[in-house]
C-alpha cells in the first residue's frame, strides 16, 4: 500500500465518448468560440475515406487548413513547418485527428506557434533533461483537441516525443498545456485503423498502465484506474482481433486505454520500457506500437524483485490470477499476434551498445523502479529481450 504522495490532475476539460467525431469536434469548437480550425489528420483518413470531409463539412466556415503529412515519429523540422502553416491559416484551434503522431504533432505545433519557432534549432531551450520536471514554455495561446484513431493514448499526456534529426535522439518536451483540452472518443473512426497498428497501440497503452502501476512514485487512485483500464484493454483487444467490426469491443478498448493512461494523466513517471522504446523508435526507426511487445516481457521479469505486489494485481488483470506477470503478457503479445523479440524488429545485439548508452541517461530509464547501475546492466536486459 502507498503510504505518502500527491496527485496531479491534468489541464483537460473532458472527455467525450461514443459521439460521432465530426459532431462533437464542431460543438467544442463552438465552445471555444473557435472560428479558425487548423486539422491534423492521418493522410489515410483524408484520402482514403469520408471521415475528415465530414469534418470540414460540419465545421464550414471555421474550418482553416488541413495538413496530412505526419511523419511516423514527430520531428522538429516538421513542427516548425506546421506551426508556420497554422500560423498563416490563423489558426485559433487545433485539432489532430489519428494516431499518436498527429497528436504528439499538435502539442508541439501549439508550442511553436507560441514561440514562433521556425527551424530546428528553436526548439534547443525547451526539451526536459534530468531533473526538470517541465520544459520552460509559456502557455499557449491556442489550445487542441485530440481525437485519436488508436489505443496509444498520449492524447492523455501534456508531454510530446519529439525527435531532433541532427543527432537522432527522440526528446520529451512538457508543459500542462500541452494537453489537449477535450479528447473525442469515435469508435466508428477506428474502423479504418489497421489491425496491427490497433493491437500495437493497445500494448503502448497498457504499458503506460503497468509503468504507472509499477512506479515508485504512483498513486493509489492511478492504481485501481490502471488496472481497469488493462483488463477493458485486454478483453476488447482479444474480441476485436475476432471480430473486427464489433462497436462495443472497439468502445471497450477506448475506454480501456482512457482508464490505463490515468497514471500518465497524473505525472506518474514512467520506466524503462517507455524510455528504451524512445531509444528504438527514435534512433532505430522501430514502430512506436512494436517497442513495448518486445521489452515489457523481459523488463517485468528484471523488475520483479522490486515490484512482487504490483505484478501479482498486474497478472490477474492479464487473466491469470496467481500467474507470473511477464509470462501473461508475453502470451497476450502471442495471441495478438505481434513480434515479442527484439530480432523481429530487427534489432540485433550490434546494436545493444548504442542503445544503453542513450538509454542509461534517459529520465524514465533513471525512473525504473529496479535502477541500472550501468549500461551493461541494459545490456543484460536487452539480451533477455533478444
Amino acid at each position: 500500500m502507498r503510504s505518502t504522495g500527491a496527485h496531479n490532475f491534468p489541464a483537460i476539460d473532458r472527455v467525450i465518448y461514443g459521439r460521432p467525431a465530426a459532431e462533437a469536434i464542431n460543438e467544442e469548437a463552438e465552445r471555444l468560440k473557435a472560428t479558425r480550425v487548423f486539422l491534423i489528420v492521418s493522410r489515410t483518413l483524408n484520402t482514403k475515406t469520408d471521415e475528415i470531409e465530414k469534418i470540414r463539412h460540419m465545421l464550414g466556415d471555421k474550418h482553416a487548413a488541413t495538413f496530412d503529412g505526419i511523419a511516423q515519429h514527430t520531428t522538429r523540422k516538421q513542427a516548425a513547418e506546421v506551426a508556420l502553416h497554422a500560423k498563416e491559416a490563423h489558426a485559433d484551434l487545433v485539432v489532430a485527428v489519428g494516431g499518436g503522431s498527429a497528436v504528439d504533432l499538435a502539442k508541439i505545433v501549439i508550442m511553436a506557434m507560441e514561440h514562433d519557432i521556425r527551424d530546428e534549432a528553436g526548439f534547443d531551450p525547451f526539451p526536459m533533461g534530468p531533473g526538470v520536471s517541465h520544459s520552460p514554455f509559456r502557455a499557449p495561446a491556442v489550445r487542441q483537441i485530440a481525437v485519436p484513431s488508436t489505443l496509444n493514448g498520449g492524447e492523455y499526456n501534456a508531454a510530446a516525443l519529439v525527435t531532433d534529426e541532427r543527432n537522432k535522439l527522440k526528446q520529451i518536451f512538457f508543459h500542462p498545456h500541452m494537453m489537449p483540452v477535450a479528447v473525442i472518443l469515435d469508435p466508428a473512426l477506428t474502423l479504418h485503423t489497421p489491425s496491427n497498428l490497433w493491437m500495437g497501440s493497445g500494448t503502448r497503452s497498457m504499458d503506460h498502465g503497468i509503468e504507472a502501476l509499477c512506479s515508485p512514485a504512483g498513486t493509489p487512485l492511478a492504481d485501481e484506474v490502471v488496472l481497469a483500464g488493462i483488463r477493458e484493454l485486454r478483453e476488447g483487444m482479444l474480441r476485436t482481433l475476432q471480430q473486427p467490426d464489433d462497436f462495443e469491443a472497439r468502445r471497450l478498448c477506448q475506454y480501456g486505454s482512457w482508464l490505463a493512461s490515468f497514471g500518465l494523466q497524473a505525472r506518474v513517471p514512467m520506466g524503462a520500457s517507455h524510455g528504451i522504446g524512445h531509444v528504438l523508435g527514435g534512433t532505430f526507426g522501430v514502430p512506436h506500437y512494436y517497442c513495448t511487445p518486445v521489452i515489457m516481457p523481459s523488463l517485468l521479469r528484471y523488475n520483479k524483485p522490486f515490484t512482487d505486489d504490483a505484478q501479482k494485481r498486474l497478472a490477474a488483470a492479464l487473466g491469470a490470477p496467481g500467474g507470473d506477470a511477464a509470462d501473461a503478457f508475453a502470451e497476450f503479445v502471442r495471441q495478438l499476434g505481434l513480434p515479442g523479440r527484439l530480432a523481429e524488429v530487427g534489432i540485433g545485439e550490434d546494436k545493444f551498445g548504442k542503445i544503453s548508452e542513450i538509454a542509461i541517461n534517459h529520465r524514465f530509464v533513471k525512473a525504473n523502479p529496479r535502477p541500472f547501475n550501468d549500461q551493461a546492466e541494459i545490456v543484460d536486459l536487452l539480451r533477455m529481450a533478444a
